[in-house]
C-alpha cells in the first residue's frame, strides 16, 4: 500500500469531466435541501474548483511507473488485515467510485447492520442527505490530490443518526488499476438529539432513543425491542380504529388517514397510489407464471392519491407537487404494484427510486429521503395500489419489522377500499333504479305550479321504496305519494306496480278512493305493504276541488294564502294487507295561493342526536314559516329545516310533492 503521483492521462479526460459534473449537479441539490449544510457544501465546492485546476495543469503528464515488489505486496496485505481486523475505531474501504470494498465489524456495528450488507453499495447511500454531496466531492478530492481531508459526516444508524468525524485517506493496493480509499470515523458514540422534533420524541422509536441519548447511557436491548413491537402494535391498532370508524366506507377519507397515520408515527413521508375500481394485477397462476399461451396484459395506470409530509411551509409546497408526481415504470411503486412483492431499500443509493420531479430533480432528493419501503394493497385477489414510505435520518433505516408493519397495514387499507368500491357501485346501481321509479319531468298543468323533491337516506346504498306521480285522470289531474314497507330490489318492484297501477286505474276511475281500491288488489300477492295519499284535481273557474284518499299514510296539509294551515283527515289502512280495503277520504277546496303538501314518514319521523323525532308540529312550523315561497322555495325551506335537526343524518328516504294554485293569466 503506497502513495502514487497524479495521473491524468487524455482518456481519463472525459471520465474526470463527468464526474466533476455530477458531483456539481449533487452539491446544487444539496444547497436546496430543506435543511441543508451550507458549509460543508461550500467547502466541497471550493475543492471542486481545485479539483478542475489540477485537472488542467496535468493534462498530459506521462503515466510514472509503478513501484516496489512482492515484499511490498506482501506488506500491503499484513497492513490491510491489521486496519480491518484490529482496528478499534470503525473503517471502510472504498473504491474509486466510493463503493465499499470491506468494512470492519466496528463500521457494521455503527451502522446496525452486517459487513456483507454493507459492502457492494456507496459510501455515502450510509451519510444523510444534506451531508452526502460535500462527502462524494471530498472523496473525489482525496482520490486525484492523494492529499488527507477530514470531513464532518451524519451517519445513518440502525436506530438514530450518529454524527463523525471521518479522515479520507488515498492508498495505492497492488492488483488494483485505480487508487482506493480508507475512511476511518471518530466520535461514532454522538447521537443527534436536537435532529429529534420535539413532537416526534413521542413516538415509540424517538422516545426511546432520544431519552437514552440524554441520559448518556443506553438502554438495554431486550427494552428497545418491546418498546419498538409495543409502538407498531399501537399503530396498527390505530390504524384499524382510524379506517373502520366509519358508518358508510369511504375510500378517499380511508386513504387520507392512512397517510396522515404513517407520516406521524412510521416515517418522514407517505405515498398512497391507487389505480382504478377493475384494480391491478391479479393473483398469478400455479408456479408464478402466466398460463401458457396467454398474453400478459399491460398494468392499468397507477395514479397518485396523497401525499403526507412534514408540516412545515417547504415541505407542504413539496406534497403539493409530489402529489401530480405519478409513478412512472421503473420506480419502485410501479415495480412493487406490477409484481405485488414488497421491497425495502434500507439505504437509498439510487435518488431516482421514487421518480423525478417535474424540475428534473430526484423526488428522494428533493424530500431528503434516505430509507424507502414500499408494499402493495391487495384485497386477496388483485393489487389496487401502492403505499410508500421514505424517511431521513431522523427515523433510521426502515427494516423488515416496519415493512411487516406496513403490509399489515396495507391489507387492512385494500378491505375498506374494496367495501367503498363495491358500495359506491350498489349506490349508483341503486340511484339508477330509483330514478326509474320517478318521473323524469312534472307535467304542466295550467293554473297550477307543481314541485317535488326526493332525497336519499344518509345511510344503506339501496333503493328506497318512496315514489311520487303527477298524472291526467278521466275527469282533470292526480297526484300521488307512497311508500313501500323496506328496501332493495325487492321493494323498488312492489313501487314500480304501485306508481304505473295507478297511473292505469286513474283512466277509468275518477274517485281517489276507488283508484286506491284497484291497488289495493293487484297487490294482496305481493309481500310488502304499501302506503300512499291520492289527490284528484277537479278544475273550477275560481277553485280546484281536491278530492283526497289515504292509505295509512300520513295526512296531505293544506297551506293557505293567509298563512293558515290545515291537515286533512286520516284514515285507510296500507294497500296490500287486506281484501275489504276501506281508504280514508276528505276534500278540500284550493283557491288563489293556496298550496296542497303531500309528504312520506321520512319527514316525521328524522332524529335528532337525542333520538328525538322532527315530527308534525315542527313540519308545519317550516310549512308557515313559508308560506309566501314558490312551491319549490317551500320545498327547499322543508328540506333545510329536515337537515339542520338531524344533523344532515337521514334514517330514512324523503319524498315531498307540493301543488300550488297560481293566479288567472290575463293572456
Amino acid at each position: 500500500m503506497h502513495d502514487q503521483p497524479d495521473q491524468l492521462e487524455p482518456e481519463s479526460l472525459m471520465r474526470e469531466i463527468s464526474d466533476l459534473e455530477g458531483r456539481i449537479g449533487e452539491l446544487r441539490q444539496a444547497a436546496g435541501l430543506r435543511q441543508p449544510d451550507l458549509r460543508a457544501t461550500l467547502d466541497a465546492a471550493l475543492v471542486e474548483l481545485e479539483l478542475a485546476l489540477t485537472a488542467l495543469r496535468t493534462m498530459g503528464t506521462e503515466h510514472i511507473g509503478e513501484q516496489g515488489g512482492s515484499a511490498a505486496a506482501e506488506t500491503e496485505r499484513r497492513v490491510l488485515r491489521t486496519v480491518f481486523q484490529d482496528a478499534p475505531v470503525p473503517l471502510f474501504l472504498l473504491d474509486r467510485n466510493t463503493s465499499v470494498r470491506r468494512v470492519n465489524r466496528q463500521a457494521a456495528t455503527m451502522l446496525g447492520t452486517s459487513s456483507g450488507y454493507v459492502s457492494g453499495k456507496q459510501f455515502t447511500a450510509f451519510c444523510d442527505m444534506a451531508t452526502r454531496a460535500a462527502v462524494r466531492s471530498q472523496l473525489a478530492a482525496v482520490v486525484r490530490t492523494g492529499r488527507r481531508r477530514r470531513v464532518q459526516v451524519r451517519f445513518l444508524g440502525r436506530d438514530r443518526p450518529v454524527d463523525a468525524v471521518v479522515t479520507l485517506a488515498r492508498v495505492w493496493i497492488r492488483g488494483e488499476p485505480d487508487p482506493m480509499v480508507v475512511v476511518a470515523a471518530g466520535s461514532t458514540d454522538t447521537p443527534i438529539d436536537e435532529a429529534v422534533p420535539a413532537e416526534r420524541a413521542k413516538s415509540g422509536r424517538e422516545a426511546t432513543g432520544s431519552a437514552q441519548a440524554r441520559a448518556g447511557q443506553s438502554a438495554p436491548p431486550d427494552d428497545e425491542t418491546v418498546a419498538t413491537i409495543v409502538h407498531r402494535m399501537d399503530v396498527l391498532a390505530t390504524a384499524s380504529e382510524l379506517l373502520l370508524d366509519e358508518p358508510v366506507f369511504n375510500e378517499t377519507v380511508a386513504v387520507r388517514r392512512c397517510a396522515r397515520l404513517l407520516a406521524a408515527e412510521l416515517a418522514d413521508w407517505a405515498f398512497i397510489d391507487l389505480t382504478g375500481p377493475n384494480g391491478g394485477p391479479g393473483a398469478a397462476p400455479q408456479g408464478g407464471a402466466h398460463a401458457a399461451g396467454t398474453a400478459a396484459r399491460p398494468a392499468p395506470l397507477l395514479r397518485r392519491q396523497v401525499v403526507m409530509g412534514p408540516d412545515d411551509e417547504h415541505s407542504i409546497e413539496a406534497a403539493r407537487t409530489l402529489e401530480e408526481v405519478d409513478p412512472a415504470e421503473g420506480t419502485l411503486p410501479h415495480t412493487v404494484f406490477v409484481t405485488r412483492q414488497s421491497a425495502l431499500r434500507p439505504h437509498v443509493e439510487n435518488l431516482d427510486v421514487l421518480g423525478i420531479c417535474p424540475d428534473g430533480h430526484p423526488v428522494c432528493g428533493k424530500i431528503g429521503a434516505t430509507s424507502v419501503l414500499s408494499v402493495p394493497i391487495e384485497d386477496g385477489d388483485r393489487a389496487i395500489g401502492t403505499i410508500t414510505l421514505a424517511a431521513s435520518g431522523d427515523y433510521g433505516p426502515f427494516d423488515l419489522m416496519d415493512l411487516g408493519v406496513v403490509q399489515r397495514l396495507g391489507r387492512y387499507l385494500a378491505l375498506v377500499i374494496r367495501a367503498a368500491r363495491l358500495y359506491r357501485r350498489r349506490a349508483e346501481v341503486a340511484e339508477t333504479l330509483q330514478a326509474g321509479l320517478l318521473p323524469k319531468t312534472l307535467p304542466s298543468i295550467p293554473g297550477v305550479t307543481v314541485a317535488a323533491k326526493y332525497l336519499t337516506a344518509t345511510h344503506g346504498s339501496e333503493v328506497g321504496g318512496d315514489f311520487y306521480d303527477v298524472f291526467r285522470t278521466e275527469n282533470g289531474w292526480g297526484l300521488v305519494l307512497g311508500d313501500v314497507c323496506g328496501k332493495g330490489e325487492d321493494a323498488a318492484a312492489v313501487t314500480a306496480t304501485a306508481r304505473h297501477c295507478v297511473r292505469l286505474a286513474s283512466r277509468w276511475k275518477a274517485r281517489p278512493g276507488d283508484v286506491l281500491g284497484i291497488v289495493n288488489e293487484a297487490l294482496l300477492d305481493e309481500d310488502r305493504f304499501v302506503t300512499a295519499v291520492m289527490a284528484g284535481l277537479t278544475m273550477e273557474t275560481e277553485k280546484i276541488i281536491v278530492s283526497l284518499g289515504t292509505a295509512g299514510h300520513p295526512p296531505a296539509v293544506v297551506v293557505r294564502a293567509d298563512g293558515v294551515i290545515r291537515s286533512a283527515s286520516r284514515g285507510g289502512v296500507p294497500l296490500g294487507l287486506f281484501e275489504d280495503f276501506e281508504p280514508g277520504l276528505d276534500s278540500v277546496d284550493l283557491t288563489v295561493g293556496d298550496t296542497l303538501f303531500l309528504h312520506s314518514d321520512g319527514v316525521l319521523e328524522a332524529c335528532d342526536m337525542m333520538r328525538q323525532e322532527f315530527g308534525q308540529e315542527r313540519l308545519l312550523e317550516a310549512l308557515a314559516a313559508h308560506a309566501g315561497d314558490t312551491p319549490q322555495g317551500m320545498l327547499a325551506g322543508v328540506e333545510r329545516a329536515l337537515l339542520e335537526y338531524c344533523d344532515g343524518d337521514l334514517r330514512d328516504d324523503v319524498s315531498m310533492l307540493a301543488l300550488r294554485v297560481e293566479p288567472p293569466s290575463l293572456a
